[in-house]
């Protein structure tokens, strides 16, 4: 029986898109399709995959009224935002335009007797699995570096973002790449791990939860394949004694509180030197306090419902674990109405936490965040490295010195200075610890789905 996979609507709850998913057999052969094709792609010019890929793009752009109330429906996000077109462009951008410097041979010698380089060529064929909660702006992080490079694309996207695929494999094709070159397909997870089992991809790009990785680093295992895994994350924020604290607090609270708190590297914790911490969190509750939760389709709505009841339920039970634990929440619940156990999730600010909490140790994925004091900088990187997971962490200073040394005693994979939740696609995207491994964007990026191959010629025969 062929299963069906179904988008849940977190907006009212109904079946909003469901697809069959593809037998094994069908996916084999969609796999087999994409190497085929592969070659002819790769053995265009350079300069030509990157204007398809481009023109792909901009076909996208065209479809951004659909795209932006597609996303509403689907996750949850407000349309007020306007999609995720922004980062889509840039990132395209960027990396469309050192796309021939860093695929280029690295030549070691070119005398009368030797020609020695280092070539990178395409790995083969490429699988994204991606996440539902920036779900254009995760999968062009690998799909566009992977094609100019000259791969073929297999996307399989999130359940809960049924139609993202489609609309990509839309967007592409119409710029002008093959359709089998790029292909959106709908699978379960075991065909999925049958895939990778039997060797049917050059690299595997995941997001999503450690479990997710690990199940994915399970089928790959024996077969070499090379991943990417960008997994769970708990990013913390530290507001030194130096601090501009409305700058702080404006971007703090944006960065635990946007997308329903839904960001890879969101805001999850923040600590705060004692100097401050009475006024930033006052700020803090005044920020929060100032949004409007409700319908995504409404233009007065600035945070929208979680992307599944399931998630909104996790984050609910680690604010009244911590609760009971002695937490203190300050936002009062009478601003939020909520749906009673749904999607729809008042924000929340927690005071008096501690690291024996979930809500301050596990990633919660949602709009709350739990605020510590600090006497110093000792205590803030102890604290912000008492933690299984990586991303990114966010240093609030107005001395760069000193944020570039704590910078350096950090386990993390990026290193913010008086901002948070951003990706520069100059900068490599990357994590450690439970967060992963593997890295995306800037030259980088382009390594990961490419491999090295050298050339020693010898031009004499003496």
């Amino acid at each position: 029986m062929t299963k069906t996979i179904q988008c849940i609507s977190p907006v009212d709850g109904q079946v909003y898109a469901e697809r069959p998913a593809l037998p094994l057999d069908a996916a084999k052969a969609a796999v087999a399709r994409a190497k085929a094709a592969q070659k002819d792609w790769a053995a265009l010019p350079l300069d030509d995959r990157i204007a398809r890929v481009k023109a792909g793009i901009a076909a996208l752009n065209g479809m951004k009224d659909r795209v932006v109330e597609e996303l509403a429906w689907q996750m949850g996000r407000p349309t007020r935002y306007g999609g995720e077109f922004g980062g889509v462009n840039d990132r395209t951008e960027y990396m469309a335009s050192i796309a021939a410097e860093t695929l280029a041979p690295q030549v070691v010698e070119d005398s009368d007797h030797f020609r020695r380089y280092l070539a990178r060529e395409p790995v083969g064929v490429v699988f994204v699995i991606a996440p539902w909660n920036y779900p254009y702006l995760t999968s062009i992080n690998t799909i566009v570096p992977a094609l100019i490079a000259g791969n073929s694309v297999m996307l399989k996207h999130a359940s809960q973002t049924l139609v993202v695929g489609e609309r990509l494999a839309e967007a592409l094709h119409a710029g002008g790449v093959p359709q089998d070159v790029f292909q959106n397909v709908v699978l379960d997870h075991a065909t999925t791990e049958a895939l990778i089992g039997a060797r049917s991809f050059g690299f595997v790009n995941f997001t999503g939860s450690v479990a997710g990785g690990a199940a994915i680093e399970k089928a790959a295992a024996g077969t070499f394949t090379a991943t990417g895994l960008e997994l769970g994350g708990k990013d913390p924020g530290y507001v030194r004694a130096d601090a501009d604290v409305d700058a702080a607090v404006d971007s703090l609270m944006d960065g635990a509180m946007y997308n329903a708190g839904q960001c890879c590297c969101g805001i999850e914790r923040i600590y705060v030197h004692e100097s401050l911490y009475d006024d930033f969190v006052a700020k803090a509750v005044k920020w929060v306090s100032a949004l409007k939760l409700g319908n995504p389709f409404d233009a007065a709505t600035t945070i929208g419902p979680m992307a599944n009841v399931r998630f909104a339920r996790t984050v609910r039970d680690q604010v009244a674990e911590a609760v009971a634990a002695g937490a203190r929440p300050l936002i009062d619940p009478a601003l939020f109405p909520e749906d009673d156990g749904g999607a729809y999730l008042a924000p929340q600010i927690l005071v008096n936490v501690d690291h024996s909490m979930r809500v301050m140790r596990e990633e919660s994925f949602g709009p709350v965040v739990g605020i510590m004091k600090v006497a110093g900088d000792a205590e803030a990187i102890a604290l912000m490295n008492d933690s299984p997971y990586g991303l990114t962490c966010s240093i609030w200073t107005q001395d760069p010195e000193a944020a570039a040394e704590i910078g350096g005693q950090l386990e993390t994979g990026t290193v913010y200075m008086n901002r948070c939740d951003y990706l520069d696609p100059a900068l490599c995207w990357t994590g450690c610890k439970d967060t992963g491994r593997g890295a995306a964007l800037s030259a980088l990026g382009f390594y990961s789905v490419t491999r090295p191959k050298s050339y020693h010629m010898k031009k004499v025969t003496k």
